[in-house]
């Protein structure tokens, strides 16, 4: 019996970008459609013609688009294949003749459009599959994906284009809007998603937050009558888990990305388009303000207020506020440019070593 799928060589998984086996292909398009995508101008003498793909400078040839926004790799924009490049102003003379030159002042802004053309997100597939368990009081759009031993509670109400990953558990009284997605294994209780909310495989989303009383016999666990709100556009890592409030109402504002394996306690507040990277952590009731950038393996106290477009160190500790379009590093986290400060003084008295005794000091 023929194999069913073609085992390719080594080379060629290497050099794969956007395997077909994995990723959802559209295309070809012409370059007028590439630019109008990327927001480019459109080179006159070359607008028809087609392109089937993107790929790296290195490997792209010439039906395929490439880019380059890091000045590192300018070596490999002098030879590359591609049929199409996206670059900003300063590099648009260094196109080799015959590519296209689509420029930009980000062309990693460019490159984002172009790839999502050519690879769009996969549309839900309408339908519940045989094996998932759905509460006969659950609201499911009739475009909406249920997948494989998915599980949806009583009340809860499953928007249009929605896709509910293998064995992901819906709670009850959840609602989600248009087009979500929630990853396999995941699990959300207790809250309320907006439209193009992606909630990765295995985050936990709207369990207990960490609340107790201390009495004489022990701890006295405090109950937890928030909600989580995951507004528009939002994104939760895989394996990170949402605390739902306790008084008051976790809330995750649109457009903010929450990194993997990251930990947001009761009655946090992200404002909007903020990002978390990997293995960082907040307590409970703290606030951050639009656009701040919280770095991986960075740690948060409670009750904090962390201002807008404020940025925080990779493994900074912030145990106060901090202000608005402030940077901070170190723990405890202090200015960028103090820690550094510090840093240097303590090099210079590492390389002059130990005080030594005076001749009339300790016996």
């Amino acid at each position: 019996m023929a194999d069913p799928l073609p085992h390719p060589s080594p080379s060629s998984v290497l050099d794969a970008l956007g395997d077909p086996r994995f990723f959802e292909r559209a295309g070809p398009f012409s370059l007028a459609d590439i630019a109008h995508a990327a927001g480019a101008e459109i080179p006159a003498a070359q607008a028809g013609l087609m392109l089937t793909g993107v790929a790296p400078l290195q490997t792209a040839r010439p039906g395929e688009v490439s880019f380059l926004h890091n000045r590192k790799y300018a070596g490999e924009l002098d030879r590359t294949s591609a049929g199409a490049v996206i670059v900003a102003p300063a590099f648009a003379n260094r196109v080799p003749p015959g590519t296209a030159a689509l420029v930009l002042a980000d062309p990693h802004v460019g490159w984002a459009r172009v790839a999502t053309l050519f690879h769009p997100s996969p549309k839900a597939r309408a339908g519940i599959h045989a094996s998932a368990v759905v509460d006969a009081a659950a609201v499911i759009d009739p475009s909406a994906e249920i997948g494989p031993l998915a599980v949806i509670g009583a009340l809860a109400v499953i928007g249009p284009g929605c896709r509910i990953g293998a064995s992901a558990v819906i709670g009850a009284g959840v609602v989600m809007g248009r087009d979500c997605r929630v990853g396999p294994l995941a699990s959300i209780s207790h809250a309320i998603l907006g439209d193009r909310v992606y909630v990765y495989p295995g985050a936990r989303i709207g369990q207990e937050g960490f609340g107790f009383a201390i009495t004489a016999q022990g701890f006295l666990t405090v109950p937890q009558l928030g909600r989580v709100i995951l507004e528009n556009d939002v994104e939760i890592g895989a394996n990170s888990t949402v605390d739902r409030g306790a008084a008051q109402d976790t809330v995750i504002g649109a457009g903010s990305r929450v990194d993997n394996l990251i930990q947001l306690g009761h009655n946090v507040r992200l404002g909007k388009h903020c990002v978390m990277a990997a293995q960082s952590g907040i307590s409970g009731s703290t606030v951050l303000e639009d656009f701040v950038q919280i770095g991986a393996q960075a740690g948060l106290t409670g009750h904090l207020r962390i201002g807008a477009r404020a940025r925080i160190g990779a493994q900074a500790g912030v145990m106060s506020d901090v202000d608005a379009a402030a940077e901070v590093i170190g723990s405890p986290a202090m200015p960028v440019r103090e820690f550094f400060r510090n840093v240097a003084v303590l090099r210079r008295l590492a390389r002059k070593g130990p005080p030594k005794e005076s001749d009339g000091g300790a016996p």
